[in-house]
Order: C-alpha cells, then structure tokens, then sequence
C-alpha cells in the first residue's frame, strides 16, 4: 500500500543529494559541460543496468510510439529543464532554484489531466495545496543577503527565469515520460508478456515491471546526451575545450559522478516506478519536498542558519505529504 508515495519519498532524498552536487559541479565546471558529462555518465550507468537485468544494453521491447514519448519527455525534462535548472543553480543557488521547482506538482497535475485523463481526490488536492504552502514559506524566510529578504524575494530576473522554466519541465516531462510508459506496457501486453516475467538469460533478473522504468530513463537519457552535446557544440564558444578543462577538475567530476548516480541514474528511474504506482501529481508533489530536505544539509554544508519560519514551513509540509496516506 502507497508504494508510489515511498518511492516518491525516496526519490526526494536522492534529489535533494543531487542538488548539493550538482550547485556545487555547475557552479566550477558551467552548465553545459555539467550537464552534457553527467548525461553520458548517466547513459553508461543505465545501458549497463539494462545489460545485467534485462540481458541486452538496450530498452528490449519498445515500440515505435513509446520511443516518441520517452525521447519528448527527454527533451524536455532533460535537454531544456536540467539545463535551465544548473543555470538557476549558478543564478540564485539550490535552495532558491528548488523553491521555483515546486512548480513541477502543479504542472503535473494540469497536463495529467489534459495528456492523461488523471483526477485527483478532493484530500489529495489538499495535500497538495498545504505541501506547496509549506515549502513557500520554508524557503521564502531564508536570508542569505539583506537584499534577498524572505517574501521580497529580491533576485536575479535570469534565475528566476531559469528556476521557474526548470520546475514547469520537470512536471510536463514527468507526465510525458507516463504516457510513454503505458505505451510501453501496452507493447508488452500486445506480445503477451506479463509483468512478473523475467529475462532468463539476464546475469541480474528481475520482474519486467522493474525493467521498464530503467529501459525508459535509458531512452530519455539518448536524447539528453545528444541535446547537451549538440548544444555545447553549437552555443557554446570553444566547447570542446571547456570539455576537457572540465574533465581535468577532479573536485567538479566527483560531483558529477555523485550527482549522476543520485539524479538520472537512481532518482530518474524511480521517479518514473513512482508513476507506476500513483498519479503524476501526487508523485511530483511529493518529490517537491526535495526544498525542505535540503535545509539541514546546506546548514552543514554551507554553513547557512536555519530560522524557525523555515522549521515551521517544514512541518507544514510533511503534515501536507501525510495528507496523501488518508
């Protein structure tokens, strides 16, 4: 029961690593190389993954139409939304640009209901409502300069822009990367192949139902790799060069590899199991608690003080996610 909403919940833990890691990588490498290093990463990771689970190192099965969804998802969650994410991180920070990610729940649910039909419980839409609440106010009370003071939100307009545009794609690529996932299910019921099915001749075998979320992520992450790539080349002077300058920065790559395994490789896999398991909008409110998690770490951390409208926020929040085991 709710094993959507934990996986969710998991998935927020390993979002909020990923942020930490990757602030700190795009901010010493820029967002472009960040990304387009840690997409191949990414890529590497999961094409050995399908090669242990599923015995081939490709999403064995998909059809025509789920390759279109996922590689849209992609684009958009990946290429357009990491990009604009990393920039926000160097903008205004990880803590700020997470506030803007909130926005990814709403998005969620909006295009849900368009692209997907999906409805949500009138106590889930609460919870929704509250969670969000609770996250606004958390992050919004912080200080981190007289001139970034709580609800006056005094920052700069790119990374407002560059936040808020990563949190609309996180939802819309989230409920993208859902439909293609049930075209994928439908090729499989289509070949008459169960979900408990197992690869036999796979080293590690798992349950297809297991499978597919890493098969997905695997399509999305082509179209990632290839985006950042293409966009480094062409937008970016001497891209080639700040390729490998920021492949010799042994502090910056360890957070890529960190941010790799925690972001596309993990989190992204089981972000897309979650919707498996429950409605796109719930899935994403619940990973928007990612800006409350991050609190404690960034204390540590980056030495950043904690007020008590943000411990207050914090509790509104996880009185919020409660909302969604009634």
């Amino acid at each position: 029961m709710f094993i959507g909403e934990l996986i969710s919940l998991f998935v927020a833990f390993s979002w909020t690593a990923t942020a930490l890691f990757a602030e700190v990588g795009s901010k010493r490498m820029g967002s472009l190389p960040f990304n387009t290093i840690r997409m191949t990463m990414s890529l590497l990771f999961l094409i050995l993954t399908l090669w242990l689970i599923m015995g081939v190192p490709y999403p064995r099965y998909a059809d025509g139409e789920t390759w279109c969804w996922l590689l849209l998802s992609g684009l958009v969650g990946y290429v357009i939304g990491d990009y604009c994410l990393m920039q926000g991180y160097i903008h205004i920070g990880s803590r700020f640009g997470q506030l803007f990610m909130t926005l990814s729940a709403p998005t969620a649910a909006i295009t849900g209901r368009i692209i997907l039909g999906e409805h949500m419980r009138p106590v889930a839409i609460l919870g929704m409502v509250v969670t969000l609440s609770g996250i606004a106010l958390s992050i919004l009370s912080k200080n981190d300069t007289t001139e970034h003071n709580g609800l006056r939100f005094k920052l700069p307009a790119r990374g407002i822009f560059y936040a808020a545009m990563a949190g609309i794609c996180q939802g819309f690529g989230l409920v993208l990367s859902k439909q293609g996932l049930q075209h994928y299910d439908a090729a499989l019921t289509a070949l008459h192949i169960p979900q408990d099915a197992v690869f036999e001749e796979a080293l590690l075998p798992l349950p297809i139902s297991i499978c597919v979320p890493f098969a997905a992520t695997t399509i999305r992450a082509y179209i990632g790799v290839t985006g950042f790539f293409l966009s480094l080349m062409l937008f970016s002077k001497k891209g080639m060069a700040k390729l490998r300058s920021a492949a010799r920065d042994r502090k910056a790559m360890w957070c890529v590899f960190a941010a790799t395994i925690f972001g596309p490789f993990i989190g992204v896999s089981a972000s897309l199991l979650a919707t498996m398991y429950t409605s796109a909008g719930i899935a994403q409110t619940i990973f928007a608690l990612t800006p409350i998690l991050i609190i404690a770490p960034s204390a540590i951390l980056f030495h950043q003080k904690v007020t008590f409208l943000e411990v207050i926020g914090a509790v509104i929040s996880v009185v919020g996610m409660c909302l969604f085991f009634i």
